[in-house]
């Protein structure tokens, strides 16, 4: 009978351990568009004209290729060609 209730214990353990790790997945973090920042291919999505989606971007630091960051950290973000912009970059 104790194995029955060991059993018991950690299915209810597990399952308590499943619903705690949802809960804190709806705390994530404010994030914002920041362009001029991702790698050739890395982008989130469309990257002006010539790209549709996700992936899409040309060139490295695609000044309208863009990728979410963490909201106020987009323009601390060095890059060869600058700084993250919270705009489309020419």
């Amino acid at each position: 009978m104790k194995r029955h209730y060991a059993a018991l214990a950690a299915t209810l353990a597990l399952s308590l351990g499943a619903f705690a790790g949802a809960a804190h997945a709806d705390d994530a973090k404010p994030q914002e568009k920041c362009f001029g920042v991702s790698l050739a291919g890395a982008n989130d999505c469309a990257a002006g004209k010539g790209t549709s989606c996700a992936g899409t971007a040309t060139a490295d630091y695609q000044g309208n290729a863009w990728i979410l960051v963490d909201k106020g950290t987009c323009t601390q973000i060095k890059t060869p060609k600058g700084y993250g912009s919270l705009t489309e970059k020419p």
